[in-house]
């Protein structure tokens, strides 16, 4: 029988076949050939002895979070506690647009900042909408949940963020556990231990464990330089340009005329810097 693994805990897998969630371990096969089951992924079950035969082809997976079959995502930003970081926006902003995942900015904690240090981010969120990216704020609750119909989406961002308290507002029900932001380290304690499908009214969202880091090594340089979308806007006279050394080149030019965001660029840069001491 066909159904979607909904949550993973442990070595348990959680899998709908309509409306019936059934527990299921996985075939020893799947372990051998290192394709273990995701959430997100429609496997094949023996219903009667609760195994999972087969996974199904992927449309995509990430990583971290560790998901797969994901249409789009909501990329939770805070203000304040953990600060913003552009540097943390854009890579998983990056990681999205390789897996060709539609990504949604949600800024948070917008309470935590007076006006004049909310000034100060306005020129980079607008920079965000002029380049395609839809934004929105964890206040608008009936918005966000138009935008999630139809969609199976992952909340993802760093930790401490606010991905619990906005899934608490969607999902009253839900009751999630909301945690402190860590004032030594500047980020979130763990909060959400496990990965799972929360689904209501045509809404389904993954909630998944935060993170503070992420790297590229999985991909190549070039799958990174064509997720800054904005660069395709400025063709280089360079054949397969890095857009890093040529003084010519026209998105540096584009940087250099202010039509591209310095910090997008500079982020970019040191993303495909982290290649260096990768062994091909």
């Amino acid at each position: 029988m066909k159904g979607q693994v909904v949550k993973v805990i442990s070595e348990k897998f959680f899998v709908k076949i309509e409306d019936e969630i059934i527990p299921c371990k996985e075939r020893g096969k799947l372990r051998n050939l290192k394709t273990l089951p995701l959430v997100g992924d429609f496997v094949l079950i023996d219903k009667e002895k609760c195994v999972i035969e087969e996974v199904l082809p992927r449309v995509n997976m990430l990583i971290r979070p560790n998901v797969a079959n994901i249409t789009m995502a909501f990329v939770i930003t805070s203000f304040k506690n953990p600060d913003f970081s552009t540097t943390l926006l854009d890579k998983l902003l990056v990681q999205l647009e390789i897996n060709k995942i539609k990504p949604v900015i949600c800024l948070t904690k917008r309470d935590l900042i007076d006006d004049n240090e909310f000034l100060k981010y306005q020129d980079t969120i607008e920079y965000y909408k002029k380049i395609g990216y839809q934004v929105l704020y964890n206040t608008e609750i009936s918005k966000i949940k138009e935008v999630l119909k139809g969609e199976m989406t992952v909340f993802t961002g760093q930790t401490g963020a606010g991905k619990s308290t906005l899934l608490n507002k969607l999902f009253p029900n839900l009751n999630l556990k909301v945690g402190e932001v860590s004032l030594a380290l500047g980020r979130g304690k763990h909060t959400t231990r496990h990965i799972e499908i929360i689904e209501e009214d045509n809404i389904r969202v993954l909630d998944t464990p935060g993170f503070s880091a992420l790297s590229f090594l999985e991909y190549s340089k070039e799958d990174v330089r064509e997720s800054f979308k904005e660069f395709k806007d400025y063709p280089c006279l360079y054949k397969d340009c890095m857009h890093d050394k040529e003084a010519e080149c026209m998105v540096k030019v584009a940087v250099n005329d202010g039509n591209i965001l310095k910090s997008r660029y500079d982020n970019y840069l040191n993303f495909i810097g982290e290649f260096k001491d990768k062994r091909w």
